[in-house]
């Protein structure tokens, strides 16, 4: 089954490393914003962030890449990613409060 252009898909992305007190988040939301993908970032745990991004094929794979390198200041020692059904609810992009 090909996908179309127009297809939405949902990603959900773990990082560990170096990934707290060093604008990672913030770097996340604002690459999320340029791409144009809707979703979140959070702190979980130490050295731990989690995201969530819907888009086109595209503009996901950016975002994957994006999380997997990080901000100069950061350094990603661990990457999984996996996808998931979209759900059309996310509106935006934004960093949510830590758990």
């Amino acid at each position: 089954m090909q996908s179309s252009q127009n297809d939405l898909f949902r990603v959900h992305v773990w990082v560990k490393g170096r990934v707290q007190g060093v604008g990672f988040r913030a770097h996340v939301e604002y690459h999320a914003l340029q791409f144009g993908v809707l979703g979140w970032v959070r702190n979980i745990g130490w050295n731990s962030v989690e995201a969530v991004a819907e888009g086109s094929r595209e503009q996901v794979e950016q975002f994957i890449e994006m999380m997997k390198t990080g901000p100069h200041t950061s350094r990603v020692d661990e990457v999984r990613v996996e996808y998931e059904p979209t759900t059309g609810r996310l509106d935006g992009f934004s960093v949510k409060h830590s758990i």
